[in-house]
């Protein structure tokens, strides 16, 4: 785990590897535990390391294999949960080993199926391997994108990093706000679909996406292989199994899942909101033999009427597993003192208040573990949102799949922050100028164009199974699955989503929508925790990490987002009409979202973001 960073030059141009170190210099808090750098010629690489797997020296990044042209160098963020088992393979195949690292293994894999070895690969991962011979470069993410890749390519080079910033931070970039990137993120809840961010100049690999460049070539243009897509219709070999089946099923891929994520040279604890999903790890956990289990809860003060914390049903499950349970409550001054460090630590504006409350849990986390297991990804894989249910209504196509226009209308009144007019819609939220290029990059509605797309894809074969894939694809990737990454690495923190374990997802793809809306939502893994952990966890409303200062907006958070809005650097940039921010700033608790976010936060966060990381 941990933070890389490199440039590719096509031009006959050596990389620059001062500017390479600059990226890596931002990197710094994803891996504390030591740095490295490797360049020569068109291609210079750094690494900064946060040692889970392979303490030793021998595990340190860039990891080169091999001598003179037949040299492999690698550099590596995630971990390799079959690492043990692919080794096994490859020295039966007659390749040896010097490290006991999962980046060795990365390595061996690659001179053994090329760019194949990420179909052999479980586990969260952003590589970047080069072969120095034939000077090509090769890029992928993991199938469910929770590790980042962010690139920028410009004439005869490239650049790629950990995060947006870290680019950012080494320049000539086009630092402009891409009006698609804007409409996407004030529609859809601050999620920026990929390949697209918020800044015209830097795009992210997608998930599941080997890219291939070739630095002798002359030119930047790669190619791209999309190496994995789960389907979300039903299997005929599966087509007697009675819901007891797909629960057994489904429990069995999740004990595999959280099994996996044990893999480490150092104790594994558990971020415990005292939800379903969190404590079903828990309890997997137990049943795996874990005693003593560090587990972690966090609660804030409440405001504006809404309570702050959930202790009550984490301490439930602390209690009847004996965990090693700490519990952390945070005052309101210290959620205002928290903001910089948590908008800091975003490689792309996130309005959820789940950033802050996950930034400071992670710092106290890490001062006692270095890896955590977390319950993220469960109501996206298994339908615990209150969008899923409508979706069940729209009728299907004459040619299978749902019927794409009213699959999007119930999905955008149900999900999207704002249309494009109206009161509080886009045409008077953001400026001319910036409406202008939204209508002229994107069409009239960018982000229903895009939805609409997505959910017309074959493979879906109801409006639930279009909508789940749309979701665990897209808006977990840059929203729940991005948050935990990057606060956790912030602070060196090592998080890991067993819900997301790709084997589990293929699998819940398959599961017959009408089981997992049963319940209330996730009525599978409601199942599930019925056989395993305290009832009073299950039964029980939904609930989220409530952060209450971040929806009512007062005191100091307002006067942060207020002076961010009106400050020279706002009104130069002119993203957004001066009478809405006004209207917005005078009832700053007057607009909602149909998610209960609050429209200024929304527009207060992105400035913020944009000031704290320096974008003119």
């Amino acid at each position: 785990m941990c933070g890389l960073s490199g440039e590719l030059r096509f031009d006959s141009t050596p990389a620059d590897a001062a500017a390479v170190r600059c990226m890596s210099e931002v990197l710094a808090p994803r891996g504390p535990d030591g740095s490295g750098e490797w360049a020569r010629g068109p291609v210079a690489l750094a690494h900064r390391r946060l040692a889970i797997i392979d303490l030793s020296d021998a595990g340190a990044q860039p990891m080169v294999d091999g001598e003179g042209a037949d040299q492999l160098v690698a550099v590596f963020n995630g971990c390799i949960y079959n690492h043990h088992e692919l080794r096994a393979e490859l020295t039966a195949r007659g390749h040896r080993f010097w490290s006991t690292s999962d980046t060795e293994v990365i390595l061996k894999g690659y001179r053994e199926w090329g760019a194949d070895v990420v179909d052999h690969l479980v586990g969260m991962f952003a590589v970047v391997l080069h072969e120095v011979g034939s000077g090509r470069v090769v890029m992928a993410r993991d199938r469910l994108g929770i590790k980042p890749l962010y690139v920028a390519e410009t004439p005869g080079r490239v650049r790629f990093a950990s995060s947006l910033p870290a680019l950012v931070a080494a320049g000539d970039l086009d630092t402009s706000v891409d009006p698609v990137a804007l409409h996407h993120y004030l529609s859809w809840h601050a999620v920026v679909p990929a390949p697209r961010t918020v800044l015209r100049g830097v795009r992210k690999l997608p998930p599941a996406t080997v890219r291939v460049y070739e630095t002798r070539s002359g030119s930047a243009a790669p190619t791209d292989r999309v190496y994995w897509q789960p389907s979300y219709e039903r299997d005929p070999a599966k087509a007697g199994w009675s819901a007891r089946d797909w629960e057994d099923a489904v429990e069995d891929a999740l004990r595999t899942a959280v099994r996996r994520r044990l893999v480490a040279d150092v104790p594994v604890g558990v971020l415990l909101s005292g939800g379903l999903d969190s404590s079903l790890i828990v309890g997997l956990l137990a049943e795996e033999g874990q005693t003593g289990l560090a587990t972690f809860s966090i609660g804030f003060d409440a405001a504006g009427g809404r309570e702050g914390d959930e202790f009550q049903y984490s301490d439930v499950i602390a209690a009847h597993y004996a965990t090693d349970h700490h519990k952390i409550a945070v005052d309101a001054p210290t959620l205002v003192d928290a903001l910089p460090h948590a908008v800091g630590a975003m490689s792309e504006p996130m309005v959820s208040h789940d950033v802050v409350a996950f930034d400071l849990l992670c710092e106290q986390v890490a001062k006692e573990i270095r890896v955590v297991q977390s319950g993220q990804g469960a109501d996206e894989v298994f339908a615990g949102y209150h969008w899923y249910p409508p979706m069940a209504d729209v009728p299907g196509a004459p040619g299978g799949g749902p019927d794409v226009a009213a699959a999007t209308d119930r999905y955008a009144r149900a999900f999207f922050d704002r249309g494009p007019d109206g009161p509080g819609g886009m045409s008077w939220l953001v400026s001319p100028g910036v409406l202008e290029g939204m209508l002229a990059e994107g069409g009239p509605d960018a982000s229903r164009a895009f939805v609409a797309a997505h959910l017309g894809r074959p493979g879906a074969a109801t409006a639930v199974d279009a909508a789940l894939r749309l979701d665990t694809e897209v808006m977990l990737v840059d929203d729940p699955v991005k948050r935990v990454d990057n606060t956790s690495m912030a602070w060196g923190l090592e998080a890991r989503v067993p819900f997301l374990d790709h084997d589990l997802v293929a699998l819940a793809a398959q599961v017959p929508p009408e089981l997992k809306l049963a319940d209330g939502g996730k009525g599978v893994l409601k199942a599930i925790g019925r056989r395993t952990i305290p009832t009073e966890v299950i039964d029980r409303p939904k609930g989220y990490f409530p952060v209450p200062a971040l929806t009512h907006l007062e005191g100091g958070v307002l006067d942060l987002v207020r002076d961010a809005l009106t400050s020279d650097a706002a009104r130069h940039r002119g993203l957004f009409s001066p009478a809405a921010v006004t209207a917005l700033v005078d009832d700053p608790n007057g607009q909602l979202t149909p998610l209960k976010g609050n429209r200024l936060w929304q527009l207060g966060l992105l400035e913020l973001w944009l000031q704290t990381h320096g974008v003119r």
